[in-house]
């Protein structure tokens, strides 16, 4: 079976297009169950940064195209139109990807740790749909080891930077300085939480939450001594904001031009900054264009990004080369399932030779005493396991130098394993 990654991300498209193919989880499960149909094994991962199809079938051509028709689909564009933002991976190399993507190697903000539970949260809505079979069970939880081992063998997450800090140092460059400032933020989830941590570290004095949900945004605003509005009210609040965080998971624009213009005629021309961290994007584009009006979104953050990145070389380094080595132990597992159903079935066809000897032989060995009995069935079983020993073990180091098949194909042949019914299982 092939391991087959097609996906996109910062590093490939713009948010326009990122936003168009998120997949909400919600719609995740519908997805892999058609991508994994009756044959395969399939994982979507979606986030703001990416989206990456994951599938297992026994015939590489098929999976690809099974995934190109559904992200072109997702992006309203035609495959040739599409192909030249996507990415296509296999076997070793995209379990390199996804442990990289795991250690945040791969994120718009190296280091960052969030992408690790989106990692988990892909492999459970998989888990629910039951589309992740061996390879990709094999393969995700082999990914969230190696996020976890990056983060604690090299420093690469040390303060860590992440969308939220890079959105509050971004607004806190544009204002010389937070102290005093009032801050509206858009949505109460967890993006919305970890921004309005470093915006009230940074000094920001006064803090409010609109959300759909009062309860959620009263909980979040009560936390940091603010206060909660609805959605509907945002109109409002923006007369006396300085600073817009918007991050709610809405599949439309929360604020609009003519809500953000209205606003603006009641400042009396005093600036204010929006930071559009949602994908999809909450705010319209065209607010940018308001006089006064100074609108960042998602991908904006990489100038913030690239300063921090200096400074994590040496740490990435060394996470890239924790990753290597676990992408290196996935190919040589993945190989070795070439070689399990003919060790398995040549250890069938000798016991059961052995069986059928010692059953033979029952009129003889009638006479021996209950331990001496034991003793022949010991000694008969260690001669099996000493006779399969080398070609068991050179059948595993085999596979792992990409031989595997052959040595499975030639050990099927000279036992003859096809031919007596032996309980060999398909190859995964």
């Amino acid at each position: 079976m092939r391991l087959v990654l097609v996906g996109t991300s910062h590093n490939r498209a713009p948010v326009e297009l990122r936003e168009q193919m998120f997949v909400t989880a919600a719609d995740n499960r519908e997805l892999v169950e058609r991508l994994a149909g009756e044959d395969a094994e399939a994982v979507v991962l979606s986030t703001c940064n990416r989206t990456e199809l994951y599938l297992v079938h026994g015939d590489e051509e098929t999976a690809v195209a099974r995934a190109f028709d559904e992200l072109s689909a997702l992006a309203g564009m035609s495959e040739s139109e599409i192909a030249p933002l996507l990415y296509t991976l296999s076997d070793e190399a995209a379990a390199l990807h996804v442990f990289r993507v795991a250690s945040g190697l791969d994120s718009l903000i190296p280091g960052e740790a969030q992408i690790l539970g989106q990692v988990r949260g892909a492999y459970e809505l998989a888990q629910a749909a039951g589309t992740a079979g061996p390879v990709l069970h094999r393969l995700l939880r082999q990914a969230l080891r190696v996020g976890r081992r990056v983060r604690t063998e090299t420093a690469i997450g040390e303060n860590p930077a992440s969308i939220s800090s890079a959105a509050a140092e971004l607004a806190e460059r544009v204002f010389g300085s937070l102290e005093g400032r009032r801050i509206l933020i858009l949505g109460a989830g967890k993006m919305s939480d970890l921004a309005t941590v470093n915006l009230v570290s940074r000094g920001v004095e006064s803090v409010f939450v609109a959300n759909r949900s009062i309860a959620r945004a009263e909980r979040l605003a009560s936390r940091f001594g603010g206060r909660a509005v609805g959605l509907e009210e945002v109109e409002s609040e923006l007369e006396s904001a300085d600073v817009v965080v918007a991050s709610t998971s809405s599949r439309g624009f929360v604020l609009s031009v003519n809500q953000v213009e209205r606003a603006m005629e009641k400042r009396r021309g005093r600036p204010i900054f929006f930071i559009d961290i949602a994908v999809p994007r909450d705010i319209d584009p065209a607010v940018n264009d308001l006089e006064g009006c100074y609108l960042y979104d998602i991908d904006d953050l990489e100038r913030v990004v690239e300063q921090s990145v200096a400074g994590r070389k040496e740490e990435a380094v060394r996470a890239e080369s924790i990753a290597s080595e676990e992408a290196q132990a996935f190919k040589e597992w993945q190989l070795s399932l070439d070689v399990v159903p003919a060790i398995a079935s040549l250890r069938a066809l000798a016991e059961s030779i052995r069986e059928a000897e010692l059953e033979r032989a029952e009129g003889r060995l009638g006479s021996l005493s209950p331990s001496q009995r034991r003793a022949v069935e010991s000694l008969t079983a260690q001669i099996v396991n000493k006779l399969l020993h080398p070609p068991t073990v050179r059948m595993k180091e085999a596979a792992a130098a990409a031989d595997g098949v052959l040595y499975a194909d030639a050990i099927r042949h000279l036992f003859a394993l096809d031919d007596v019914g032996s309980n060999r299982k398909p190859r995964q």
